[in-house]
């Protein structure tokens, strides 16, 4: 029997999902929490919660939450992203996937991907034209999966193992 779920959170939800969150920044990136990359982990019931076409799924393990997937409207910014990939990915039609974040006891069970499913029929439901995602390709995995999963659209990696190495992707939404 599968003890995992994956749903929409509820208030419920949300103190588990920020430490997964957290977790994630200090244990598996090593930089922690940073307020100019991070702010929506403080505010999450506002900023996925409340408005009509955001949303936060996460995975539950019993009543524990151990996997997150967030999205949000607006395409990239440039800075720090090129122009040229704002007005590819505008604002009004354009939602971005954020937190995709499994804790590392429960990986390699399908969570990251049903929850990433369960988002890309959320924006399909809710009128958006494109769902898009950067990663750094540091850290372990996240370039096969999302290799999986997406299409790559654009490749910003310059070798500096001290940078972020980012690839940008699309999830088709038929």
């Amino acid at each position: 029997m599968n003890a995992y779920t994956v749903v929409p959170a509820e208030p419920r939800h949300l103190e588990g999902a920020r430490r997964v969150m957290l977790d994630t920044f200090y244990r598996e990136f090593g930089y922690g929490y940073r307020p100019e990359w991070h702010w929506d982990v403080i505010d999450l019931e506002g900023t996925y919660l409340r408005p009509e076409r955001h949303t936060l799924v996460v995975a539950v393990h019993g009543e524990e939450v151990v996997g997150t997937t967030a999205v949000r409207a607006g395409g990239p910014k440039s800075p720090p992203h090129p122009e040229w990939l704002g007005r590819l990915y505008p604002d009004l039609g354009t939602a971005q996937l954020f937190r995709v974040y499994v804790d590392a006891g429960h990986r390699r069970r399908g969570l990251a991907r049903e929850m990433v499913a369960q988002a890309r029929r959320f924006v399909a439901e809710a009128g958006y034209q494109a769902l898009y995602l950067h990663t750094d390709t540091r850290v372990e995995g996240v370039e096969k999966f999302w290799s999986s999963v997406a299409e790559p659209v654009f490749d910003a990696r310059d070798g500096d193992p001290e940078r972020f190495q980012t690839v940008h992707y699309e999830i088709g939404l038929s």
